[in-house]
């Protein structure tokens, strides 16, 4: 199923997602990325794993929309009376590599708790209005949303010597 969402939608789902990357920040197989933000933003990754998404890219997301998630998330996060625990942002020519760097000491410095903020992620994607219009709140996660907005690299570090990379498919 293909449909384009208005710009409008597209808000909601960033507003909604704000909730999903800083209320987290609270196995690799391997393989190496070729990554030239490695080393400038973040660690090169020890590990860097695959995922086969089963959702698709929606139709009309593009770099635009990507900025504009990454934007939304960042301008809700900063309304917040607390400093924010990460940065995220995206990268590369069509912005599809998404980054999230930990801005504090002991956040995000092991592959566990990297595992274990995608895994809140995932709980929190689940009840956005878009997962349950498609009745897959069930079945996708946090890396299908990243997928059906097109990203297509998440990279999880916690600025110093920790980083892991998962390449979605």
């Amino acid at each position: 199923m293909t449909r384009v969402f208005p710009a409008a939608e597209l808000r909601v789902l960033a507003l909604g997602a704000v909730m999903l990357v800083f209320l987290a920040v609270a196995g690799g197989n391997g393989l190496r990325a070729d990554d030239r933000h490695a080393g400038y933003y973040y660690p090169e990754p020890m590990e860097v794993e695959i995922y086969e998404a089963r959702a698709q890219k929606l139709a009309g997301v593009g770099r635009s929309q990507r900025i504009g998630f990454v934007t939304g998330i960042t301008n809700e996060k900063l309304k917040s009376p607390y400093p924010p625990e990460a940065a995220i942002f995206a990268k590369g020519e069509q912005a599809e590599k998404l980054i999230i760097v930990a801005l504090q000491d002991e956040r995000i410095d092991t592959l566990f708790r990297a595992r274990a903020i995608f895994a809140n992620l995932t709980a929190s994607a689940r009840v956005l209005p878009i997962f349950k219009e498609f009745g897959v709140q069930d079945w996708f996660t946090f890396f299908d949303l990243a997928k059906m907005l097109g990203f297509e690299q998440i990279t999880i570090s916690n600025g110093r010597e920790f980083s892991h990379q998962v390449i979605i498919k």
